[in-house]
């Protein structure tokens, strides 16, 4: 049975809003750039957190929150996975439990593998964490991205100590395969490298698309991979600090625990009352809905840009509601966000912050109303027939 898609707040109230979309640019601008939705929020989440203020509960995050068991029923349903609750802890956001997890298993001035073109902060957060960045780009094979594994054996042979996963896959949308992941994990388990694993965008993965949690991608996966994620990115929690690591051994569950106290004293409580609610089964029904709008949107995309900039090039993704748009052919410069958004009032992101391969590309954000999506294509389209 079809599932009718989440409809997006209008466009006056989504203005009344006080973050980063909303108050970067004028009303003129549509801002499609940072990765918020234009959705109301669960109904589950919204009725835990105004009897939140209700009664005051505005004080210390709990030693005990009870996200660990919330998260583990989550994969469970969603995935078919259940990791250990005993081997799940929480903190303020996800870049942050990655960092705290990079120090521990990384000395300073170690390699670390990214992907790109991936998440920006990746690159800092490599950094931060008194490590350096080591590139090995997706392999693009024509209609899509993958892991290029043969590059990662050869920078962990060269002396690389962890790789720094994004699955599913920002900007590009893809979901990683079993058996690429597992592959990974067998190349870390052989030179004697970890995983830290961001999957921060799995619940938004598109059928007949699968994701595939990395720790329970192989056994290896087990011995070698943290995994940090979050419900922010799905049901629009940015501004509420929470986020979970999950470990499937005992060894690398000890690593966690011996992270500094304050680690989990950095996860707010709205952030943990926010993510358990929408972790839990109340919530599943949202979280079809909105994939639901978010396939419409993912191919609208693909039918505007046909329309309006058939130079462009993209590929629908396999996940989320960031989409990857090669606009080099208009010669807007290497970088083209800039130049959209003060000629045609559209923000976008920036393409060369993911890397030497977002060089002429935009990534935009497709959580939006059917409408607003067409208006900025148009007002782009229109900028092309200059």
């Amino acid at each position: 049975m079809s599932v009718p898609p989440l409809q997006a707040l209008p466009l006056e109230l989504l203005r009344q809003r006080s973050s980063t979309k909303w108050k970067s640019y004028g009303d003129d601008v549509i801002p499609m750039f940072v990765a918020e939705t234009d959705f109301p929020l669960a109904p589950a989440i919204t009725a835990a957190l105004t009897r939140a203020v209700e009664i005051g509960d505005t004080g210390y995050t709990p030693p005990r929150p009870g996200i660990d068991l919330d998260f583990a029923a989550y994969a469970e349903r969603r995935w078919g996975w259940r990791p250990d609750p005993a081997r799940i802890r929480w903190t303020g956001d996800v870049m942050m439990g990655v960092v705290e997890v990079l120090r521990a298993v990384t000395r300073p001035g170690d390699r670390v593998v990214v992907t790109p073109p991936v998440y920006p902060p990746f690159f800092d957060t490599v950094e931060e964490a008194g490590a350096v960045v080591e590139l090995v780009p997706l392999l693009d094979h024509g209609d899509g991205w993958e892991l290029d594994l043969p590059g990662i054996e050869a920078a962990l042979a060269a002396g690389a100590r962890s790789i720094l996963l994004c699955n599913p896959h920002n900007p590009t949308g893809t979901v990683h395969t079993r058996d690429s992941l597992a592959g990974l994990a067998r190349l870390a388990e052989r030179y004697g490298a970890t995983v830290v694993s961001d999957e921060i965008h799995a619940p938004l993965t598109h059928a007949p698309s699968v994701f595939t949690p990395f720790l329970d991608a192989a056994p290896e996966a087990a011995a070698v991979g943290y995994a940090v994620t979050s419900a922010s990115k799905t049901y629009n929690l940015a501004g509420l600090k929470c986020a979970v690591i999950v470990t499937a051994s005992d060894e690398t569950a000890a690593v966690v625990r011996s992270l500094p106290w304050e680690v989990e004293w950095r996860a707010g409580l709205f952030g943990v009352i926010a993510n358990r609610a929408a972790f839990s089964a109340e919530s599943d029904a949202w979280l079809d809905g909105l994939l639901a709008a978010l396939d419409e949107n993912r191919r609208l995309l693909a039918d505007l840009l046909a329309e309006h900039l058939p130079l462009a090039r993209y590929r629908i993704p396999d996940a989320g509601f960031l989409a990857w748009v090669d606009v080099s052919a208009y010669g807007w410069g290497e970088n083209p966000a800039p130049y959209i958004r003060r000629e045609a009032g559209v923000a976008l992101h920036h393409g060369p912050l993911f890397g030497v391969e977002g060089i002429g590309h935009v990534r935009i954000n497709v959580g939006c109303a059917p409408e607003v999506l067409t208006e900025a294509i148009e007002r782009i389209g229109r900028l092309a027939r200059r």
